[in-house]
């Protein structure tokens, strides 16, 4: 879609949605740097630019938040929500989820991730059809979440809900943003509340008993709010990502049967498949951010105040960075794409996604080794910053 000047992007239109490659490919020629100005947001396009921008935190800022109507709503952020935050209380809060956030503490999760995926996909062994996001793939992040936390598993779902209605847009619409849903944290406070009386090895007890050097130099523990906070945003960040990602595995290997075929007899394949998906076909296929101060871009002068967005899902499939990046390609080397951000704000969670798509994508492969997906039926879902599916009802046998 264009207009007559050139090319059109608007992240709350669903027809551009369905198919937004063209338009991006379009965008890095025509207008690497390009502004919308029904929605008042710049743009960038290509690799370098995002690459660069993601690094350049003060000029580039996440202060305002991450998501363009959260940008746009000037609404003051409340402290300690680490998606929206710079240097150097950023890094100060992000080092004590580090801490509890472990290589070790991810790969010991492994085991169980394993039991619930082949749990699940056996329930659905018998079956002639099912539909993978609500069967499957939303419930998998969700339980590892819950497993993080020390969440019963009877409450996950409605933790899932919730963080999810926080993300949704109505078609065409962008997100209506309030104060109070950024701080609406009151869904984990009996968790804390208990788990302070009864400490366990969960995630949510570390941060209770976390001891560091605030910003004033005082040696401390959190707050309860700030762990609450803290909890908030963990449980949030991961759930939707993560789902997405099965589904589009799900989804572009139907669409490349014989790089599925490999797969299945060659599962070592796996992990680089996860990485040439998430390149492919990113779950969170724009990120915003916060122009703080002026930056001059392609002759041009962005001013202080501008909202930027940062079209990761177009830098990874720019020509300059990626030959032939329009084709999906299970034997890509791959050595850096941009769907985890780089720099400051690098994906904590990144190990844990990629273990959750492994895992799901094993089991999925050796329990259903053809499928197809029944797309008159299937349907996307989109926000300014997501872009995955909604439902994906697939045959199999």
């Amino acid at each position: 879609m264009s207009s007559d000047s050139g090319p059109y992007w608007d992240p709350f239109d669903r027809e551009i949605a369905a198919d937004p490659y063209p338009v991006y490919q379009r965008m890095r020629a025509e207008a690497p740097l390009y502004y919308n100005d029904r929605h008042e947001f710049y743009a960038l396009t290509h690799w370098d630019d995002v690459d660069r921008s993601f690094t350049d935190w003060q000029t580039f800022s996440s202060s305002r938040g991450p998501i363009l109507e959260i940008i746009k709503s000037d609404i003051e952020i409340p402290p300690g929500t680490l998606l929206m935050e710079d240097p150097p209380i950023h890094d100060l809060h992000r080092s004590l989820l580090s801490r509890v956030f472990t290589p070790r503490r991810i790969a010991s999760l492994e085991p169980e991730i394993r039991e619930f995926c082949e749990r699940g996909l056996r329930e659905l062994a018998d079956r002639d059809s099912f539909e993978v996001m609500t069967e499957f793939a939303n419930d998998v992040p969700m339980r590892v979440i819950g497993m993080l936390l020390g969440i019963p598993e009877q409450d996950q779902v409605a933790v899932r809900a919730r963080a999810d209605a926080k993300l949704r847009t109505k078609p065409g619409e962008a997100m209506q943003v309030s104060k109070r849903a950024l701080t609406d944290t009151d869904l984990f406070a009996d968790y804390i509340d208990w788990r302070a009386k009864n400490p366990s090895n969960d995630l949510m007890t570390e941060l209770l008993r976390a001891e560091f050097v605030d910003e004033n130099g005082v040696t401390r523990t959190l707050t309860r709010h700030e762990i609450l906070t803290y909890v908030t945003v963990l449980a949030g960040a991961g759930n939707e990502t993560t789902a997405r990602l099965i589904g589009w595995l799900v989804a572009v290997l139907d669409r490349h049967p014989d790089q599925r075929k490999e797969l299945v007899a060659d599962p070592s394949l796996i992990p680089n498949a996860i990485e040439e998906t998430l390149r492919y076909e990113p779950t969170g296929h724009a990120i915003a951010r916060y122009v703080a101060r002026d930056i001059e871009l392609y002759g041009e002068t962005v001013p202080t105040g501008s909202a930027m967005m940062l079209i990761v899902a177009s830098a990874n499939r720019d020509e300059k960075r990626w030959p032939d990046g329009d084709r999906f390609d299970i034997h890509r080397t791959i050595s850096q794409h941009l769907t985890f951000a780089i720099g400051t704000h690098y994906c904590l969670g990144a190990a844990l996604a990629r273990l959750e798509g492994k895992i799901a994508l094993e089991g999925i492969l050796q329990h259903f080794p053809t499928w197809e997906v029944d797309w008159d039926n299937a349907a996307l879902s989109c926000t300014s910053t997501m872009r995955g599916w909604e439902t994906l009802p697939i045959s199999v046998g």
